[in-house]
């Protein structure tokens, strides 16, 4: 009987072992079951007709594609991993480009006021405005996502939020918005680092950014 039970429980650890060796591969139709379809389209637009051996013909300006070596995941768990931060990009990464361009509109008119006292009080309206109008929606993302909101802002912004809003607003209130933060367990200071620490994360932005994803 007890050999029965080794050869079974032998059975059992090879056949794990099979399981634990298998890997998955990401691609175009595992990224849109875990992913969902893409939130932007791939780029196409109309060029102005070109000259080519003697005669005039039609041409269009395609979107970057992006051609990566294949994502291999060594688990079901790992590959859910890599879809979760592809989700909360999906979530976020929209919301750090509308950011980016409000914030950019907003230094560049705060650049052109005359007077310190002009750019006090814009900032104090623009404060409010963006706190009225973001605080809801923030409050709807959860800490990773916020967490991640913030790299993103550094990556679309190249500087960390803190650094922009004591270049903007001053030390004191961005050392508040840093405590606020710190409090919920992230951090204002944080960088964004394709390189490393946010390899995957720069891999999904740039496929969802082309369509891909």
């Amino acid at each position: 009987m007890y050999k029965y039970i080794l050869t079974s429980l032998l059975l059992l650890f090879a056949a794990s072992g099979f399981m634990r060796a298998q890997v998955i591969v990401a691609n175009t139709d595992m990224d849109r079951a875990m992913a969902g379809s893409p939130i932007f389209s791939h780029f196409a637009g109309r060029a102005p007709d070109v000259l080519y051996e003697g005669e005039m013909i039609p041409s269009v300006v395609l979107g970057d594609v992006f051609i990566f070596a294949p994502l291999k995941f060594k688990s079901q768990r790992e590959a859910k991993k890599y879809y979760k931060i592809a989700n909360n990009i999906k979530k976020v990464y929209p919301i750090a480009v509308e950011i980016q361009h409000r914030i950019e509109a907003q230094m560049a008119h705060i650049d052109s006021l005359p007077n310190k006292r002009a750019k006090d009080e814009y900032i104090k309206k623009m404060e409010k405005e963006l706190r009225a109008e973001y605080t809801p929606r923030m409050k709807k993302l959860t800490l990773s996502q916020g967490k991640l909101l913030i790299k993103l802002i550094d990556r679309q912004l190249n500087q960390p939020a803190f650094q922009l809003i004591k270049t903007y607003m001053g030390g004191l209130r961005a050392g508040a918005w840093q405590f606020f933060a710190w409090m919920a367990g992230a951090s204002l200071k944080k960088e964004y680092d394709p390189e490393v620490d946010d390899r995957l994360t720069e891999r999904c932005i740039l496929l969802i950014e082309s369509g891909q994803m």
